[in-house]
């Protein structure tokens, strides 16, 4: 890259706001953005993501599970998922101090182009649980904490308690205080970034999975470490990757009721990244119905704080058990939930196990919970997205939105084949519609400021 185009690119990542002075042609809009509390792609529409977590298998080695490309391919044709948040592992990049892993580099763009192929966008996940795999956990390498720290571990049940160990808190002390070995993990995202950045459907990097503050004080911590931390990362991967967003999850506090203390960041292209479960759901007893209401206003709040940092919203983490109780009231929640606060989401996960996983262990899916989780959504909004709904008993769906009446980009509703197998029907006050296997346009605006849109299955 020659100078100018280094000053250009930097120019773009840090402050894309504000004119940059070049005798060159003026760039090209960037292939993705944030503006109005929404992600927007080079024609300006709203982006929803609607997909799911590929996968908790990445997290033992080789860190990257058994899916193949076909199985990339059923998330869009099976349940209608639009986007993966695909987890990869420090511990895969770099198993060595200083060793770095282009055959694991090679893995993940491998499954990138499985995505792409199977027209799915991606947010790359540096995942973490419990710092890393020296306490049984995922994400740190062994060599990032002493020895003798996972030595004195004593493993805690439910496994989120070892949160609270010393020798766990000791380990992400020193990844917040050691400049030299967050570097490391710097230069992971780096490479990462220089390996996928030609890649189209990679729409964004999430951090770091549920930050931990170590021995910080908790209402301290997102500021004066996190936040820092966030634009070193965004500035590394838009060397390489520079209309990348940046998905900035919150500390793991959030998990516990804590609202946020990030700040609003210096960088541009951000989208609040937390994550949403009810705790009992989380704790083995089911979702209780009483639990709706508060489990809705929960995720307004998170759509308050992405408003307040001037960011889109994605939830980057909801599931359940299917087999445990109210598990369709539970992800119907989730939904209108996410649809009333124009959010984007993550299903956890798309894994084959008796948990979480969307698929049994022999790989058939657990249909109560698929048949939830499927469901007509807006991927791309020409205009301002207010809300969508669904009401599973009419078969319908209903999308508010302020059309763009000068965008020529269609406004387009993903309908799963398995919700309206004969079709649907479309109300939108005499627009231009067509329909595809899976798809509505409207190739031009509704009338209306919100214009209602309603989608029935025939």
């Amino acid at each position: 890259m020659n100078v100018r185009a280094a000053l250009a690119a930097a120019c773009f990542a840090l402050v894309p706001l504000v004119a940059c002075s070049s005798d060159e042609a003026p760039a090209p809009p960037p292939r993705w953005s944030v503006a109005r509390g929404a992600i927007r792609d080079v024609d300006g529409r709203t982006v929803v993501l609607r997909g799911a977590n590929v996968a908790s298998a990445h997290k033992q080695k080789p860190y990257l599970g058994t899916f193949g490309p076909a199985d990339y391919v059923r998330l869009k044709d099976d349940w209608g998922f639009g986007a993966i948040r695909l987890l990869v592992s420090w511990a895969g990049l770099e198993p060595a101090r200083d060793a770095w892993d282009d055959g694991y580099l090679g893995e993940i763009e491998r499954r990138v182009g499985w995505a792409r192929d199977a027209g799915l966008l991606v947010v790359v996940d540096m995942h973490q649980d419990l710092f890393g795999e020296g306490f049984g956990g995922d994400g740190a390498p062994r060599w990032a904490c002493e020895e003798d720290r996972y030595a004195a571990f004593q493993p805690k049940t439910p496994w989120f308690l070892g949160y609270l160990d010393p020798n766990v808190i000791a380990c992400f002390e020193r990844l917040w205080t050691d400049d030299a070995l967050r570097a490391q993990l710097v230069e992971g995202w780096r490479r990462l970034a220089r390996r996928l950045a030609t890649y189209e459907n990679v729409i964004g990097f999430d951090v770091l999975n549920e930050p931990y503050w170590g021995k910080y004080a908790v209402l301290g911590f997102e500021p004066d470490r996190l936040a820092p931390f966030y634009e070193e990362v965004a500035r590394a991967v838009r060397e390489h990757a520079p209309s990348w967003l940046l998905f900035a999850e919150p500390s793991a506090s959030r998990n516990v009721g804590y609202p946020t203390q990030l700040p609003k960041l210096g960088v541009s292209g951000v989208v609040y990244a937390p994550h949403a479960y009810d705790a009992d759901a989380e704790s083995g007893k089911g979702f209780d119905a009483a639990h709706r209401e508060a489990f809705t206003r929960k995720i307004a709040e998170l759509r308050a704080e992405a408003d307040a940092l001037g960011a889109a919203l994605f939830l980057g983490e909801y599931g359940g058990n299917a087999d445990q109780p109210g598990i369709a009231e539970y992800m119907d929640a989730a939904y209108d939930a996410a649809g009333a606060a124009a959010a984007s989401s993550a299903y956890w996960a798309y894994d084959k196990d008796d948990g979480y996983g969307l698929l049994r262990p022999d790989g058939s899916e657990k249909k109560v919970l698929a048949d939830v989780l499927a469901r007509p959504y807006p991927s791309r909004v020409a205009g301002d997205l207010v809300s969508y709904a669904y009401d599973d008993a009419t078969r319908t769906a209903t999308i508010r939105f302020v059309p763009d009446r000068a965008s020529r980009a269609p406004t387009e509703i993903v309908v799963p084949a398995r919700v309206a197998p004969a079709g649907v029907d479309v109300d939108c006050g005499g627009c231009d519609v067509e329909q595809e296997r899976g798809i509505v346009r409207l190739r031009t605006s509704p009338p209306g400021d919100p214009a209602d849109v309603v989608v029935r299955a025939r």
